[in-house]
C-alpha cells in the first residue's frame, strides 16, 4: 500500500473558523437552506463509505490501537504503544490506529520499524492536519461515524491505550455493538492499569451494583500492562474465527 492523501481540512469562504463537515451537518440552526444542501452531503457520505470499503478491502487481519492524541514520546504510555504495534507486527498483524500524533503515532510506529502495514484512518479536525509520520497508507475522513464504522468493520480486536473522550468513545461504542450483537464480539484490551482501574472499579461498585450493566458487559475487557498478554488474545481470537 501507498501512503495517499484523502479529503482534509480546508479553508472557505464564509466557513466559521474551526468548523468542521460533522459540524455543519450536525447543526440544525439556521434557515431552510438545510433543504438544499444535505441531500448533497448525503452523497459525500456515500463517497467516503465507498472509497474505505474500496481501499480497505484487501487488508488482512488487523487490530485497532487506540490512545490519547495528547501523549508525548518520553511518556511510558508512548513506549508501550511502540512495543505493541511492534508486537502485533510480529504476529502477523496489521495495525490500525486514527493516525494522529501520541499513542496514535507510537503504534503506528512500532508496526512501521517492524515492517508491517501500518494504517491510519484519519479524521478531520480543526487541530490536527496531517497524519503521523509512520503510517504507510492513510485515509483521512470527513464524517467521525464513517471512519469509526471502518475501525470496527476491519479490525479483528481493539487495544486500547491511556486516552481521553475520544479513547472512552471508541471502547465504550465497541462494547455497545457487541453487547447488542450488532458485531461479532472480538477482544477489548484496556492496556495501562493505573490509568484504567478506577474506570473499572466504578463500573463494578456503581453500574454492575445498581444493575445498570451485567457481568458480562465488564468481562468484554481484559486490564494488562503485558503486552504479550494482549497480544495472544488477538492471536487466540483469530484463530477461533479462522
Amino acid at each position: 500500500m501507498t501512503r495517499r492523501s484523502g479529503p482534509g481540512p480546508r479553508p472557505s469562504a464564509g466557513r466559521p473558523v474551526g468548523s468542521t463537515t460533522d459540524q455543519r451537518l450536525l447543526d440544525s440552526r439556521g434557515d431552510s437552506d438545510w433543504v438544499h444542501t444535505d441531500p448533497w452531503r448525503v452523497l459525500k457520505i456515500q463517497a467516503e463509505f465507498v472509497e474505505g470499503f474500496n481501499d480497505l478491502a484487501e487488508v488482512g487481519p488487523a487490530i485497532s490501537v487506540f490512545g490519547s492524541a495528547r501523549i508525548q514520546p518520553d511518556h511510558p504510555a508512548y513506549q508501550l504503544g511502540v512495543e505493541v504495534g511492534r508486537a502485533l507486527v510480529e504476529a502477523d498483524f496489521t495495525v490500525i490506529t486514527g493516525g494522529g500524533p501520541g499513542a496514535m503515532e507510537a503504534a503506528n510506529k512500532g508496526a512501521s520499524e517492524a515492517g508491517g502495514e501500518s494504517i491510519g484512518l484519519g479524521i478531520e479536525l480543526p487541530w490536527e492536519a496531517k497524519l503521523n509520520d509512520y503510517v504507510n497508507f492513510g485515509l483521512n475522513f470527513r464524517y467521525f461515524f464513517v471512519r469509526k464504522m471502518m475501525f470496527v468493520k476491519y479490525s479483528q480486536g481493539y487495544v486500547v491505550l491511556p486516552g481521553g473522550i475520544g479513547t472512552l468513545d471508541e471502547m465504550f461504542e465497541a462494547m455497545t455493538l457487541s453487547q447488542t450483537l450488532k458485531i461479532t464480539t472480538f477482544p477489548i484490551v484496556l492496556m495501562g492499569v493505573e490509568h484504567w482501574t478506577g474506570l473499572l472499579d466504578w463500573m463494578q461498585g456503581t453500574m454492575l451494583s445498581d444493575a445498570r450493566i451485567k457481568q458480562s458487559d465488564i468481562d468484554m475487557l481484559t486490564l494488562t500492562d503485558d503486552v504479550e498478554e494482549a497480544v495472544a488474545l488477538m492471536v487466540a481470537a483469530r484463530e477461533r474465527h479462522a
